[in-house]
């Protein structure tokens, strides 16, 4: 790699994903015309930051070091990109790291851009995103595997959509650290190896052969290099099937140690982890009882390139994920369509004297509007509790964890006493910005707890640094809603307790 790759001159027109993966750090760089998108540019370093993390789950510093070091230069390609342009996600080892703050901003401040932590789920939508997207329609039910560093996700769908979705703690890195850790091979290792996958993996067993697939697809580095190798052996033309998956293992073990393992159709930096990775794809096709597995250049930042293309062209998986989940829970939509738009109407008043990221605060108002009644499925007391720990807790197709943390925490936030230390878990950046926004989202709240239909507060916010003065614009108004005016001042006494203030006009 060269030691300094330049920007193309018309860099903000170009999008942008980087995958840190457990393995591997990937950087893709592309155009859109609207209908193909032009791949202008490649990165890859093989990090292994999960190898860097001790038994308490803490990353060591040489590691760290690898990892920022490799981010400062990925940085570097993405200068120029608008911000809204580039989509960078941690995966399994991210999401494992104990106090990882201290790294995770580190890692942003090299990037030069937010660095998001997905769920093993969200994973496993976006591999399939990248790897289906644009395939024939003959093969309608299709089985996606990705093995990782970390973790292995296994999708059914059928076309572009997933049905069945899981990510398992299986991966070439953690799998040989845990049989192969000295590098000695042997046939006794191997099969506690293979069978320690499959025993992972057989809780998937019965629903994904009852699914069932047309066609299975491996798209990661390490199955990719075990394809490598069978091709160079002579053992396939085309797909991995059982009988070269079983032959590349009788090759590996006439190796004694790992550092024998050095076929030349394997690329060097997969040597040391290729071990681990094929008792893991041992482990699958035994599992899933799967014959032939076709190959996918495309994976996880394939994705992440869709996904970020529908979100700047208003098509958003997370819109549809909020409107699934409201389903879900029988939201009352007309309330929470109401109380989405005084919401966002208190947001246009004072959004910019609290320097919020309009356009950002503008989706998780709405959204949060749209889903802060789903506790109420459990009970009344208390609901925006219950509302706060399914957000936290469910599988919401699109969102980042700390975009759900941030979801979550709003919804807990709308109502009864100012809870701080619900934004203990958020990164620090996101405090004030949440604080404000829950203060516009509770505000809505107030002025629409009648429920009365077609109701709009004739208010007026004025931002200050400490809060916000309200006004209302029709005569006598307040009269005419004791109990709207009742809410208003046991609020300003809430929002006191939380130093925080709000002030009725006169």
């Amino acid at each position: 790699m060269s030691a300094v790759i330049r920007p193309a001159a018309d860099a903000s027109q170009e999008i942008a994903a980087v995958d840190l993966g457990s393995n591997s750090f990937h950087m893709m760089v592309a155009r859109s015309d609207g209908a193909e998108v032009q791949v202008i540019d490649r990165l890859r370093e093989p990090v292994r930051l999960a190898s860097g993390l001790d038994a308490d789950k803490r990353l060591q510093p040489d590691a760290a070091m690898r990892a920022l070091s490799c981010l400062q230069r990925f940085g570097q390609r993405l200068r120029g990109i608008p911000a809204e342009r580039v989509r960078a996600v941690g995966t399994n080892t991210m999401r494992k790291l104990r106090n990882s703050r201290d790294f995770h901003a580190a890692a942003e401040a090299a990037l030069g851009h937010e660095i998001e932590i997905i769920s093993g789920m969200e994973e496993a939508r976006l591999v399939y995103g990248g790897v289906t997207h644009g395939m024939r329609a003959e093969q309608a039910r299709r089985l996606v595997v990705d093995i990782g560093g970390g973790s292995t996700e296994l999708i059914i769908g059928r076309r572009s959509e997933p049905r069945l979705m899981e990510s398992v703690s299986l991966g070439c890195v953690v799998h040989t650290q845990r049989f192969f850790e000295d590098g000695e091979i042997s046939a006794a290792r191997f099969k506690r190896a293979r069978l320690a996958a499959r025993v992972e993996l057989e809780f998937l067993e019965r629903p994904y052969r009852r699914a069932g697939w047309d066609v299975a697809i491996g798209s990661s580095g390490t199955i990719r290099g075990i394809w490598r190798v069978i091709m160079g052996q002579g053992w396939s033309r085309q797909h991995i099937t059982r009988e070269g998956l079983e032959k590349t293992i009788d090759l590996v073990l006439q190796r004694r140690h790992v550092d024998q393992i050095d076929f030349p159709d394997l690329r060097e930096d997969r040597r040391p982890v290729f071990i681990g990775g094929l008792a893991v794809l041992a482990g699958i096709f035994d599992t899933l009882g799967i014959e032939a597995m076709e190959t996918s250049e495309r994976a996880l930042r394939e994705g992440l390139i869709y996904d970020l293309l529908g979100r700047l062209s208003n098509h958003d998986v997370r819109d549809e994920s909020v409107q699934a989940m409201a389903a879900r829970y029988a939201v009352d939509v007309r309330h929470a369509g109401e109380l989405s738009r005084t919401a966002l109407k208190i947001l246009d008043q004072a959004g910019r004297s609290w320097n919020l990221d309009m356009r950002v605060a503008r989706q998780f108002l709405h959204w949060a509007a749209q889903l802060h009644e789903v506790g109420l499925v459990i009970t009344h007391n208390g609901y925006h509790k219950h509302s706060h720990y399914i957000l936290r807790n469910s599988d919401l197709q699109g969102f980042s964890q700390t975009e759900q943390k941030l979801l979550a925490a709003l919804v807990r936030l709308h109502r009864g006493r100012f809870a701080l230390e619900t934004l203990d878990e958020l990164p620090t950046i996101w405090v004030e910005p949440v604080k404000r926004m829950a203060m516009i989202l509770r505000l809505a709240y107030l002025l629409h707890r009648s429920r009365s239909p077609d109701l709009r507060p004739p208010v007026r916010v004025t931002a200050n640094r400490r809060g916000y003065e309200l006004q209302f614009t029709q005569k006598h108004w307040l009269d005419k809603h004791p109990l709207t005016l009742a809410d208003l001042e046991r609020e300003a006494e809430v929002l006191a307790s939380a130093q925080l203030r709000l002030k009725l006009a006169s």
